[in-house]
């Protein structure tokens, strides 16, 4: 069996995790295609939220009159993340 070649050794550093900025190296240039061309068939659209019911939701809180149920918390946290990990 042949050698594997790894290649030089690089000295090692810090990660930095400073979020990147758009640079002019990173942009194309004015008048050119993007390397990438987005659809719209993926655009999932608004999501369906019922403002009404969420500032009913918010008054109740404040005035303490929604019941917050610690175990009812708890289990829509497990589900949700059962549903995540399932993909369904």
């Amino acid at each position: 069996m042949p050698p594997i070649e790894i290649g030089p050794a690089r000295p090692v550093s810090a990660v930095d995790v400073r979020p990147r900025t758009a640079s002019a190296a990173h942009k194309p240039a004015t008048g050119t295609a993007s390397a990438v061309a987005l659809s719209d068939a993926l655009d999932p659209g608004k999501p369906p939220i019922n403002a009404e019911r969420v500032a009913e939701i918010r008054r109740a809180i404040e005035q303490g009159r929604y019941p917050v149920l610690p175990f009812r918390v708890a289990d829509a946290i497990i589900a949700a993340g059962l549903l995540l990990r399932s993909g369904k």
